[in-house]
């Protein structure tokens, strides 16, 4: 992509309605082409979709395509996009604006910053959608099943709230199983190492394909799946 029609991507995503942007590790407000900050800590439903429904939220979203299919598929539930790259989110925002589809909006951050923007329990259900495995042993910390994240997700989530790893990679697909056994707020709902061998999938949304699924199973790859759950209203401190 030419940097300038990335830079008209960026443009074009300050003044979306649908998008949220905040790119700093120092401030937790939203940035806006108004020059407005607002703050939606523990108000989204009221303040961003003006109704209780569930909200779930699709992490490392990329283009969007699991947060847009869904709100198209549950319009009694709100989804939120979350994706620290701008061009990418661009794709899925205006795809849902063209369609008038109002159930879901886009947040531009960073992971590891959302309970600067979630209180406690606000969230329903989480999915997690092709991330970096981050092979490396350097950086299995940023993996978004290691326990810091899965601490994260402990806090945001409300009781028996729902959580979906889907993903290409092996290394990261073991590593979760073993990463969610062994945290104490979470249980295994389902796992499958290969959710296309027979005709029933694990759960029934994993019917739809990203952009990037499509070339893992162009190149042969097999597709996996982690289903769990938090257990209690035991929230672990952020200390």
């Amino acid at each position: 992509m030419g940097r300038k029609h990335k830079l008209k991507k960026f443009h074009e995503l300050s003044s979306m309605p649908n998008v949220y942007e905040n790119t700093s590790f120092t401030r937790f407000d939203f940035n806006r082409s108004t020059n407005n900050s607002f703050l939606y800590k523990g108000k989204w439903h009221n303040q961003i979709f003006s109704n209780e429904q569930p909200i779930t939220l699709e992490l490392a979203c990329g283009k969007g395509e699991y947060s847009v299919q869904l709100a198209q598929r549950y319009t009694d539930r709100n989804f939120i996009g979350i994706d620290i790259k701008g061009n990418r989110i661009w794709k899925g925002a205006k795809y849902a604006l063209n369609l008038g589809i109002s159930n879901v909006v886009f947040l531009r951050t960073r992971i590891e910053l959302l309970e600067l923007f979630f209180d406690q329990g606000e969230i329903d259900e989480i999915w997690i959608t092709f991330p970096d495995p981050f092979l490396k042993k350097s950086r299995i910390n940023n993996r978004l099943t290691s326990p810091r994240f899965l601490d994260i997700y402990s806090r945001i989530l409300s009781p028996g709230g729902l959580l979906h790893l889907k993903t290409d990679d092996p290394t990261l697909y073991q590593y979760s199983l073993e990463s969610i056994q062994e945290h104490p707020n979470f249980e295994l709902e389902a796992y499958n190492k290969n959710i296309y061998q027979s005709e029933n999938l694990p759960h029934p949304d994993l019917d739809i394909r990203t952009y990037y699924e499509h070339q893992h199973l162009a190149e042969k790859k097999t597709i996996k799946y982690i289903g769990f759950k938090l257990k209690s209203l035991k929230w672990i401190s952020a200390s």
